[in-house]
Formats: C-alpha cells, structure tokens, sequence
C-alpha cells in the first residue's frame, strides 16, 4: 500500500467524529466557548433537534477578524500556552469550530466592545469563505445548519429530533448549574422556551431552578477537603430520590463531566439508605490544583482521570455520608405531599353490620400474636436498646390508644409523642407543629443494623480457619495490591498471605460469611482495588448479612406495642444515624406539618 497525506478536510471530518458525536456535542463546545469568552447571557436557538439548525448567541467579549480567521483552523486557541498541566478554561483542543465548519454549514458573526464594525466567517463542509465586514452587538454569533449533511452517514445514526432536543436541552442544564451567574435561554420550533435567570451566588437558587423547587426543601449542604481538594455542593435526603441518575451533577474545576468513578462514589455513598433501582439527587463541584487532574483524556472532555483517584472517591463517599448522619434522617418534603394528594374528601355513608363486612378477628391471628413472644432470635437482642424491647402484651392489656397513662408532651423532640398504634405495624406521634407516622418494622430494623454494624466495625470479625487453604493464581500486580491491604483484612476475618510471585493463600475465612467462595471473593478483591485501590467488597458482604440478620430480629408488623415501647422507639431513632431509611432504603416515616392538615380541612 502507498501512503498519503490526508486532505485537511478529510481530517477534519475524521475529528469531528469524535468531538462533534451529535447535536448536543456541537450545542456544548459552543456553550463552552461563550463562557471561556465571559459572557453573562447566553441565548441558544434549535431546530429540527439541532440538526437542522443550532443557533449560539452570547455577550462575551467577541473576536478581531483575524482572530475569526485563526478560530476555524484546526488547532488554534487562545486558552492554552505550551503546557497541558494547567488548563484553567473548558475549551482547550481548538478542533471544535473546524470540526463542526467540516461536516455543517458554519457561520460566525462577531466583535470586539471597541470595534467599529463586526466581521463574518462562513465555513461549509471544510471550505472556508474569507472573512468580510458584518453588522453585529458586541459578543459572538454562531450558526450551524444541517449539521452533517457533508457526512450522510452519520445522519443515520441519529435518534428522533425530540431525543436530539432533549439531549441539547440536558447539556444546557448542567452548564446552567455550573455557572449561575449566567442566564441561559433556550429556545426553538421544536421546543417550548426553557429560561434560567441569573442567580449570581445563589447555587441553591440555581440548582432549584434546574432540578426542581423541591431540591433546596430537600438538599443537604456539603462541604468538604481533604489533602487540598475541595468539595462542595448539595446532596438530596435518601428519601428524595428518583429513577434514574440524570439528576447526578458532577463537576470539576467548573467543567461538566460524567466520570465512572465519581458517579460510582456517589452511589457507594448512598449504599444501604436508597432502595434498589432508585438514585439519589446530588450536585457536587471539585476544585484542585489543574495539574493532579487530566482533562485531556478523549474529546468530548466528559471524561477526566485524577492522579490520586482513591483520594477523590474516599472524599466523596465520606462527605456524603458525614452528611447523611447530620441531617439525612429527616423526611423528604415529597413525601408529605404524596400523602396529602392520598387524602380524599368524602361523605361518610354508614352501612349495616354483617359478618361478611365486619367479622371478627381470626382466633388464628390471636394465637400468631401469642406466639411471637420475645424477639425471634435470642441473639438479636444485645443490639436492641433494652428500652424498646418488643415483647406481645397480654390478651386483656388495653392498647395504647385507650391507657389512662398521662400522654406524654412533644416538647421538643424531633419525632414528637406518640399517640395512637395503628393496624399493629404505624406509630402515630405528634410533633410541636404536626403529626409522624412511623414504620415500626422499618424503625426497628434499622436501629438493630446500625447497632450490628457499630459492633462489626468496633472489634475484629471472627475468623474461621480453612482445613486446606485456598490458593488463587492472579497477576503479580493484584498480588502486590492484595497484600498491601492485608491487615484491613485480617480485621475483618480473611487471612491471606504470598503463595510464590504469582497466587494468594486464603488461610482463614470471616466466620459470619460460612461456608462461601474464597477463590471468588479475592478476586473481585483484587478486580476493586486494580479500579478503584480501594476493597470494599468483603465489608458489603458483612454488612448486606447483618442487614438480613437486622430485619429477621426487628419488631415485626402486627406486633402491639405499649406507649413507652413505642415512645422509646422514637427516641432511639432520634440518636442513630441512618434511622429515616430502613435496610432497603424505604422511608421509615413520613411527617405532615400542621399547615398541611389544616390544607385539608380547608383552613387555610
């Protein structure tokens, strides 16, 4: 074969390919370029879901016609010397506008605030017109039409305008809550009007505005550093979650990225306190020194690789969760909501007393009842708080709702008095300016794995000696890692030890786990801290089996509890961290403000 220089077109286009990947990408390098440039209003136009038309209209500082002229050629910027280590701009590459000029029909109006007169550049499928005099407000203008008609190909490839459009309007989104000092406004045939004012400080205004006015009822602040790396931002209540991760932002020294590692981190923050399938809400920003973080890893720039990452996620986990155990544990504001829109007026209608519509209590639920006796499992009962013990009441003791006992005030407690049982399974209490309800199955379980895993985590887990030892044959490297982390554990019940240059010994096993897959176990061991140098899958499988010890031996529903059971129940919850979330991560009570009832009633 003979070899040949590329025409610079071709080359263009074959960079497009992986800058310019869809309508969004193109929408984004261009956000990114107002910004770099200063602007405080940014106007986005689409249409045909931005294939047919993207239009990018700011108030930054503008260009001379010959910077224009330099702009549209492949590598040329204003945002990088002759170093990658300190790149304090979004945009750095300099192939986005000639990426986009080869496969569209590019044009770029623009000036300077001391320039006499604008200049213009039209630039079609890799051909470049020269720059003439225009027109124009101080600021830049670019329009893309029929993005990719040079490169049909690529147009087969495309989803449907109204997946291209949303795709355009989420890049918006999260340069929205990057940079609240500017005021966003997108617009288009094939779009409603989506505007973000300004905010000027105010995150929480302008993440509100993005994610929703429930957000700042529901978000917990963060504020973190570590080793000279900062974190900041807002992390929603367990609670508040959706079904999806779309509502995760991440950045980095002010740039949008959507890394593995941090979304990871987010997630193994969250373990144990978000059911299964749902994702938390959270906004989360990283500032540090430009050179311990490559942005330089693909194109897009979506994508970034810290030279510390356990540092990082090791951050984020334990910031999140120092914050959960501040505050999480309050109810979601959503929650009360749902409830209220649950609630229907009515007119009640008595009916005739049957059998069939009111019999009587099976004899077979009595003796249920009678026989639950004390907790299920004796060995349950060192993690349970000796007041809020779990014992069935007599046949003939008189409920809670009916004792002559003096009900307790709220004062001031967060979870408030509690007046009534209900159904044997809710605890009702009232609070200084409403009413809980409370899961006591839920309540109970939690309390009982907090307490489990404190004692999992205060002293060193039984270990159970192998007969024969297992021996796992692994790459050097993983062995190196591996034994680097071998006193973490020893601690938690696996004894490993070098077995020749090239395997693992597994002298001992945790005794919790039983009978179980050591070879497996030490290489996902292994897989984890090659990724992540970090091992967290021994201390998952000890904590997923307390949790399932937890909620065999917590108070069960269809338990009736008297009034200082109940009561110590609610102040236990008050003192453990975690207790607004069962294992699963459901809600273990939901409270109703005052007003909200008086809403009801129609008092207000």
């Amino acid at each position: 074969m003979v070899i040949k220089q590329l025409s610079e077109t071709l080359i263009n286009q074959i960079a497009a390919g992986e800058v310019i990947e869809r309508p969004a990408s193109a929408a984004k390098e261009l956000i990114e370029n107002a910004l770099d440039a200063g602007a405080t209003r940014i106007e986005i136009a689409t249409a045909g879901g931005g294939k047919t038309l993207l239009r990018v209209t700011d108030n930054g500082s503008g260009m001379t016609p010959n910077d224009l002229e330099l702009a549209v050629r492949r590598h040329c910027t204003s945002k990088l010397d002759d170093s990658l280590f300190d790149i304090r701009t979004l945009g750095f590459r300099g192939e986005a506008l000639p990426s986009i000029g080869s496969v569209a029909r590019l044009s770029i109006t623009t000036r300077t605030a001391g320039a006499s007169e604008g200049a213009v550049i039209a630039v079609t499928g890799g051909k470049t017109e020269p720059v003439r005099p225009s027109p124009a407000n101080t600021g830049t203008v670019v329009e893309v039409r029929d993005l990719f008609f040079a490169t049909p190909a690529r147009l087969k490839f495309m989803k449907s305008e109204k997946a291209e459009a949303a795709a355009i309007s989420e890049i918006v989104r999260r340069m929205a809550i990057a940079f609240p000092a500017v005021r966003f406004v997108l617009s288009g045939s094939d779009r409603s009007t989506l505007e973000f004012p300004a905010t000027g400080d105010d995150r929480l205004a302008r993440m509100a505005q993005v994610l929703g006015k429930d957000f700042r009822d529901n978000a917990i602040e963060i504020d973190a550093e570590r080793e000279d790396v900062g974190l900041t931002g807002f992390a929603g209540v367990p609670t508040y979650n959706r079904g999806n991760s779309l509502q995760q932002y991440v950045f980095v020294n002010g740039r949008p990225v959507q890394d593995k590692l941090l979304l990871s981190a987010i997630r193994a923050a969250y373990s144990e306190t978000i059911p299964s399938g749902r994702y938390p809400v959270a906004v989360l920003s990283i500032t540090l020194d430009p050179a311990l973080v490559d942005v330089n890893v693909h194109p897009a720039k979506s994508d970034v690789r810290f030279r510390d990452p356990g540092l990082i996620r090791g951050l984020i986990i334990g910031a999140i969760r120092e914050a959960l155990t501040r505050e999480g544990d309050r109810a979601a504001t959503t929650g009360a909501r749902g409830m209220m829109q649950a609630f229907r007026a009515g007119t009640y209608r008595p009916q005739p007393w049957t059998p069939e519509t009111s019999p009587s209590r099976p004899a077979q639920f009595d003796a249920m009842l009678r026989g639950l006796g004390e907790a299920p499992q004796a060995s349950f009962a060192a993690f349970a708080a000796p007041s809020a013990r779990t014992a069935a009441p007599p046949e003939h003791e008189v409920p809670a709702s009916q004792q002559d006992t003096p009900a307790p005030t709220p004062q001031s407690f967060p979870l408030g008095a509690v007046r009534a049982q209900l159904h044997e399974n809710y605890i009702v209490a009232q609070t200084n300016d409403g009413l809980v309800i409370v899961d006591q199955h839920a309540a109970h379980e939690r309390l009982v794995f907090e307490a489990m895993r404190t004692a999992l985590h205060s002293r060193p887990v039984a270990a159970q000696a192998l007969l024969i030892p297992e021996i796992v044959d692994l790459a050097e490297d993983d062995c190196d890692r591996l034994m680097a982390h071998a006193a973490e554990f020893a601690r938690l019940g696996l004894a490993i030890e070098r077995f020749g240059p090239g395997a693992i010994a597994v002298r001992e096993t945790p005794a919790m786990l039983g009978e179980m897959d050591a070879v497996g176990l030490v290489r996902q061991l292994a897989d984890e801290l090659a990724e992540w140098d970090t091992a967290n899958g021994l201390t998952s499988r000890l904590e997923y089996l307390a949790a399932t010890m937890a909620c065999h031996g917590s108070v069960r529903s269809g338990r009736r509890m008297r009034t200082e059971e109940m009561n110590a129940l609610l102040r236990q919850m008050e003192a453990t961290p975690g207790s607004g979330q069962c294992n699963h991560g459901r809600p273990t009570y939901i409270e109703l403000k005052l007003s909200d009832i008086e809403r009801l009633f129609g008092r207000s």
